[in-house]
C-alpha cells in the first residue's frame, strides 16, 4: 500500500447538506457526536496502510483544514500526511474545481510527484468501513487499468443508482444513469460472478458504483489529458474509458451508506443507537475511527433517563430524559428536558459558568445547551446553539421543507435543522 495514494474528493458547495454545510464544507460536518465525516475515508486509508491522503475541497475549507491538522499527525520519519488541497487560480485553471475529475486535474502535477502506481480516489461523505488492501489486489490482479467498488442492489433501489453491466470475467462493458422500466431491465447481471451466492444474486440482479476508484498512475494521466472537457468521474470520464480500457468492478457486500442529504445523514447518525447490532459500528478495535483526541472529561448524568442513545464525552445532562438520540461532545441539556429521535451536535467550547449566570440574569441569551424544559424530537441541532427554557421544536405542523434562517432554523424532509450558533428564545414552539 506504500504504493498508493489517496485522494479524497471532498465535494462543492454541499448544498444536499445545506444549512450543515453553510458554515463548513462537507466532509467537516460532524458525525456519531464526536468524529466528523471525513474522519471516515481517512481512517479506512489509513487502517489500510494507505498514508499519503490528498483532500480536495473548494469551500469553506478551514474548519476541516483546522481538524486535519490536529488529528492526524505523523512523525518526521514519515512519509505519510493528510493534507487539504483547496481551490486556487493559475493561469492554466483560473475558475474553481467544475467537478470531481476536473479537481484532479487541477492538481495532477502535485500527485504525480510521488512515487506511485495506483492513485485511490474516495468521497467524503459515505459512511462504511473498508479494507482498500483486499480493493487494490483485485485491481492489480485483474490488469486492470481502472477499478471500481460495487455494492450489489435490488429493482426497489436500482433506478436510483447509476447502474453497470460486466461481462462473466467482471470487466465493465456498460452504464446507466437511473435507468427505469425496460431500460432497466436491461442492466441486469449475474452477481454471482463478483462472489454472491445464487440466492442472493437473485434478489440482487443489479450492480451500482459506490463512486471509489483506483486508477493505474499513468491511465488517470492519458485520461484527464485526452479529454480535458470531461469533468466528471462517474458520468463521463470513466464511462468514456470501458471501451478502450480495461474497467474491473469489485465487489462491496456490507454496509455502506451515501449521506450527503439531511434525510440520509439523519438516518444514519440515529441508526448507530439501534440494538442488538446497528448497521455500522465504531466499536471495532481491528479497523477503528480516528479522530481528534480532545482530552475532555468523562460525561456526567444527574438523574437522567436514558435509552438507546450515544452520549459524546464532556457532556452535563440534568434530571432529563433522553430516547433514540445522539449527543454530540460538550453538550448541556438542563432539568426537565425531553429529547427524543434528535441529533445533537454540541459545542465547540464549555461557556463559563459566571458568563451563563450573567446572560440568564441579564436576560440577554440563553446559555450554550437545551434549556430547562423543553422538548425536542426529530430534529437536528448544530454546534454551539442556544436554546431557551420551555421551546418545543416539534415541527408541530408537520412541514416538510422550510427555510426559517432569520429564526435561526430550516425543515428540511420534515427534520427540523437548528442551525450553527442559533438563539432559540425562551418559549418558542416550531
Amino acid at each position: 500500500m506504500k504504493r498508493v495514494l489517496g485522494i479524497i474528493l471532498g465535494g462543492g458547495a454541499g448544498t444536499r447538506l445545506y444549512p450543515l454545510t453553510k458554515l463548513r464544507a462537507k466532509p467537516a460536518v460532524p458525525l456519531a457526536g464526536k468524529y466528523r465525516l471525513i474522519d471516515i475515508p481517512v481512517s479506512n486509508c489509513l487502517n489500510s496502510g494507505i498514508e499519503k491522503i490528498y483532500v480536495l475541497t473548494q469551500y469553506n475549507s478551514a474548519s476541516l483544514n483546522r481538524h486535519l491538522t490536529r488529528a492526524y499527525n505523523f512523525s518526521a520519519i514519515s512519509e505519510g500526511f493528510v493534507e487539504v488541497l483547496a481551490a486556487q487560480q493559475t493561469s492554466e485553471n483560473p475558475g474553481w474545481f467544475q467537478g470531481t475529475a476536473d479537481a484532479v486535474r487541477q492538481y495532477l502535477w502535485l500527485c504525480q510527484e510521488w512515487d506511485v502506481d495506483e492513485y485511490l480516489i474516495l468521497s467524503g461523505d459515505h459512511l462504511y468501513r473498508m479494507d482498500y488492501t483486499d480493493f487494490i489486489a483485485r485491481h492489480r490482479e485483474t490488469g486492470a487499468d481502472i477499478t471500481l467498488s460495487v455494492i450489489p442492489i435490488g429493482e426497489r433501489q436500482a433506478s436510483s443508482f447509476g447502474l453497470m453491466k460486466i461481462d462473466d470475467h467482471g470487466r465493465v462493458v456498460d452504464f446507466s444513469e437511473k435507468p427505469k422500466g425496460e431500460a432497466l431491465k436491461k442492466m441486469q447481471v449475474d452477481t454471482s460472478t463478483l462472489g454472491l451466492s445464487v440466492e442472493e444474486a437473485r434478489q440482487k440482479p443489479y450492480i451500482a458504483s459506490m463512486g471509489i476508484y483506483v486508477f493505474k498512475k499513468e491511465v488517470m494521466a492519458e485520461l484527464l489529458a485526452k479529454h480535458p472537457e470531461q469533468t466528471d468521474f462517474g458520468k463521463e470520464v470513466i464511462p468514456g474509458a470501458a471501451r478502450d480500457y480495461n474497467v474491473q468492478a469489485y465487489l462491496f457486500d456490507d454496509y455502506w451508506e451515501d449521506i450527503g442529504t439531511i434525510e440520509a445523514f439523519y438516518n444514519a447518525n440515529l441508526a448507530l443507537t439501534m440494538q442488538p447490532k446497528p448497521p455500522f459500528s465504531f466499536y471495532q478495535e481491528n479497523a477503528p475511527i480516528y479522530t481528534r483526541a480532545r482530552y475532555l472529561p468523562p460525561t456526567k448524568l444527574l438523574n437522567c433517563q436514558v435509552t438507546e442513545s450515544m452520549i459524546g464525552e464532556g457532556c452535563i445532562l440534568k434530571d432529563c430524559q433522553i430516547s433514540h438520540s445522539v449527543l454530540g461532545i460538550r453538550t448541556r441539556v438542563e432539568s426537565g428536558c425531553s429529547i427524543e429521535d434528535t441529533l445533537v451536535m454540541g459545542a465547540d467550547f464549555y461557556e463559563p459558568q459566571v458568563e451563563r449566570q450573567k446572560n440568564a440574569e441579564a436576560n440577554k441569551v440563553p446559555p450554550i445547551g437545551i434549556g430547562a424544559e423543553s422538548t425536542i424530537r426529530r430534529a437536528i441541532v448544530d454546534k454551539n446553539a442556544r436554546i431557551g427554557s420551555k421551546v418545543l421544536i416539534l415541527n408541530k405542523d408537520r412541514i416538510e421543507e422550510s427555510n426559517r434562517e432569520d429564526d435561526g432554523f430550516y425543515i428540511r424532509s420534515g427534520i427540523v435543522v437548528v442551525l450553527k450558533n442559533a438563539v432559540i428564545p425562551d418559549g418558542t414552539v416550531i
